[in-house]
């Protein structure tokens, strides 16, 4: 009996034993296993960098105005005798719109002319009479040489003040062409501010608003204001679409003809016009536009995901893998679309960038980069 009890504690001293043993041993292996990670470096996905192209489009809003538009007032003031069109008449240049009458311009024409038809009369009575004593004075003694001077002088006064007199009826017989409103080129009257028998002027005298406003519609210009960031995208003879509310179905174009080169002061955007041919009509001048221009990046340019960029508060940068370990460039953010991002910076082609970048990667940190094969 006493033999089987010291038995039985000497099992169970053992189970002990090697129960203890046992984990002693497995805590050692966990706590080797857990240096052994800490003195590892954590792998990081990478890829090489390489220059791309993003393609992009841009809508912004526009406007569409005549290519050319001229607001018509009388030249002379007068009063409006006969109107040859209304709103909405098509004229062609050179056609009469309207004709105006001053009662005083006709007087001053009828007395320009009737001065220099005596002056006409008058020189060539001047001019002949020195004509006879420039013939007589050939016969020695006849006639003196003040005389002769004198006739001379006569002649070429008349002449002068029959110049003059010329001049005037010029100057008043083009006032009277002014009494004629003709159209300067091809277009539609778009506004009418006369009735017959009114009073008009020039400007500011006697006209607050013009006689008629005359818009060319079969050639129109599309204005539009691109923001500053997308100015570098957009050049000469790029071709662009836009719709307009009053046609939903129906696309446009025209070609970018005009750059402003300068940033307007308040919107802080460049002007720019686009030329619209407008044979049928459909399209009005003052109708608002959405245009869609195509924005291209430069295909030298760097592209990265846009995961392997790091935007922080402070900063912009990737994180470039050299010599395993990991180093924070600065760079500029361009055009982004699609998860694909445009950036400048002191880069070159081939460097090594994290994939999924964060800062948790502290700068200078040891890293284990891997490159994903591609399949």
């Amino acid at each position: 009996m006493t033999n089987r009890l010291n038995l039985k504690k000497y099992f169970s001293v053992a189970s002990v034993g090697l129960t203890t043993v046992i984990f002693l041993f497995g805590c050692k292996n966990s706590h080797e296993g857990n240096e052994e990670k800490k003195g590892e470096s954590p792998s990081i996905e990478v890829f090489p960098l390489q220059e791309g192209k993003i393609n992009s489009k841009m809508r912004v809003p526009g406007e569409l105005v005549s290519f050319r538009d001229v607001d018509l007032y009388a030249k002379v003031s007068s009063f409006c005798k006969q109107l040859y069109v209304d709103v909405g008449t098509e004229v062609k240049e050179g056609q009469l719109l309207a004709l105006m009458e001053a009662p005083e311009i006709v007087s001053q024409l009828a007395s320009a002319r009737s001065r220099e038809e005596a002056m006409i009369a008058t020189y060539k009575a001047s001019k002949a009479n020195y004509e006879r004593m420039l013939e007589t004075s050939k016969t020695p003694g006849t006639i003196s040489q003040n005389d002769l001077d004198q006739a001379l002088g006569k002649s070429n006064s008349d002449y002068s003040q029959l110049q003059a007199a010329q001049s005037v009826e010029k100057e008043i017989s083009a006032m009277q062409s002014y009494l004629e409103i003709r159209a300067p080129f091809d277009g539609i009257i778009s506004a009418r501010n006369v009735s017959l028998g009114a009073y008009v002027g020039p400007s500011g005298r006697g006209s607050e608003f013009p006689m008629f406003t005359l818009n060319e519609q079969k050639k129109l210009r599309l204005v539009v204001y691109v923001p500053e960031a997308y100015t570098s995208y957009l050049h000469l003879d790029d071709e662009i679409h836009f719709g307009v509310k009053a046609y939903p179905n129906d696309k446009f174009s025209g070609k970018v003809k005009r750059l402003a080169g300068a940033l307007d002061k308040r919107l802080r955007a460049q002007r720019i016009e686009m030329d619209v041919t407008n044979e049928n009509k459909k399209l009005l001048p003052g109708m608002i536009a959405e245009v869609e221009f195509s924005l291209s990046t430069n295909p030298n340019t760097f592209v990265v995901p846009s995961s392997a960029l790091v935007n922080s508060t402070e900063r912009i940068f990737v994180i470039r893998i050299t010599n395993k370990k990991a180093e924070w460039v600065d760079v500029k953010k361009g055009m982004e679309i699609n998860g694909q991002v445009e950036i400048f910076g002191p880069l070159s082609l081939g460097d090594q960038l994290v994939k999924t970048a964060s800062e948790e990667v502290r700068n200078g940190a040891e890293v284990n980069a891997t490159e994903k094969k591609k399949e």
